[in-house]
């Protein structure tokens, strides 16, 4: 499977997978998974055709790992716009955390804070190296540490 290809595949599992379900006809479970010959032929329906084969190899290709299977199933593992409950356990964080964005977002961030914007959200990393992997494509992340709040002062939780 040439690199085109992948990526052509990876952004149509993560739109409909993360952001747009319905579009195609797909109905996710509350934790976000769908049968893969479920999604294979909801896109085939509307225009889109990719193998198991092409599927697995994305999924295993992905760097991020935006892609979970289990059996006849896959899911987005993160960055969802639509409400799923991916049953991550609460942890306690460490005492620092990262969050990579591009130089351009800086001065929101200092005024308004972190925001998820159109996601459930903020993608916080444990380290500078992640944060930068995770991070926007086509930029160098810009890493900041941020010191947690009390997950349990503040009713959120850290997964």
């Amino acid at each position: 499977m040439d690199e085109r290809r992948t990526v052509k595949v990876s952004k149509y599992l993560s739109k409909h997978l993360r952001h747009q379900p319905a579009r195609i006809g797909l109905t996710l479970d509350e934790g976000g998974w769908v049968e893969i010959e479920t999604l294979i032929a909801a896109a085939a329906a509307h225009g889109f055709r990719f193998t198991r084969e092409e599927l697995d190899h994305v999924v295993a290709t992905n760097d991020k790992r935006r892609f979970a299977v289990e059996g006849t199933r896959i899911r987005a593992s993160q960055g969802h716009s639509v409400e799923v409950d991916l049953g991550l356990p609460a942890a306690t964080p460490p005492p620092f955390l990262y969050h990579g964005t591009v130089a351009g977002n800086l001065e929101a961030i200092r005024a308004e804070g972190l925001r998820p914007m159109h996601r459930h959200a903020v993608h916080l990393s444990a380290d500078r190296e992640t944060a930068t992997r995770v991070g926007p494509a086509g930029a160098v992340p810009w890493c900041s540490p941020w010191t947690p709040p009390p997950c349990t002062a503040t009713g959120t939780s850290s997964r």
